[in-house]
């Protein structure tokens, strides 16, 4: 296992006021929690945080924390990242302390790999989730797990069950979870509709003449 580094600033103050001069000053909010033990509130250097993500295991690295004024280490996870909505930055970090034994259920994101054959034939492929939860150690917690769309037509869709999962991991979704389709664009859709109304419209009987006696009745009328 990779060994990440993170070192950390204790946070004397809290509250959203001391949280807002933080990040004036450059900084991250966030606190350490885990064993039962109360909350530590730190702040990080935003260059220091991308860094230990930027790993082959991503937001899910297994960190090892260090406070600037002590030499203990601290094992975590991330545990939630609070994003600007606006500029799509780190706004604070809760990093949560873990065993290496420990098992734990996460989401992680689901990559669309390869180029469905429906998209050639003028199809579009709808994403309909991109992310699962998973089971397992928190040393085998991928970054993301692979789906290949290759061989989707349109009208077919891509399963939590076709993605390739490593033995010591499990999926807690159900098999039959949808995480893909191929369809044809909407326009597309739309157009066809109204090609077949003309159609069964062109098709449809004419209305049948009165013969016999009924017209000799209309006549009369």
């Amino acid at each position: 296992m990779e060994k990440v580094k993170l070192v950390v600033q204790h946070r004397e103050t809290t509250g959203s006021r001391a949280a807002r001069r933080l990040r004036r000053e450059g900084h991250i909010p966030g606190v350490l929690y885990g064993h039962g033990r109360p909350a530590v509130h730190l702040a990080v250097e935003p260059g220091a945080l991308r860094a230990a993500l930027s790993t082959d295991a991503g937001t899910h690295a297994v960190l090892e924390v260090v406070f600037e004024d002590q030499k203990k280490v601290h094992r975590a996870i991330v545990k939630e990242l609070e994003l600007d909505r606006v500029k799509h930055t780190v706004t604070h970090v809760d990093l949560e302390e873990v065993r290496l034994d420990q098992i734990v259920e996460t989401k992680v994101t689901v990559r669309f790999e390869g180029t469905a054959k429906g998209i050639k034939m003028g199809g579009m492929v709808d994403e309909v989730s991109r992310e699962v939860t998973v089971k397992g150690l928190v040393t085998d917690i991928p970054e993301h797990l692979v789906v290949d769309i290759t061989e989707l037509s349109i009208g077919d869709a891509a399963h939590v069950s076709d993605l390739q999962v490593p033995e010591e991991l499990e999926v807690l979704d159900g098999p039959e979870q949808v995480l893909c389709s191929v369809l044809l664009p909407r326009k597309v859709e739309v157009e066809e509709l109204e090609e077949g109304a003309e159609v069964i419209a062109e098709e449809a009987p004419a209305e049948p003449e009165i013969i016999g006696k009924h017209k000799e009745e209309e006549a009369a009328e």
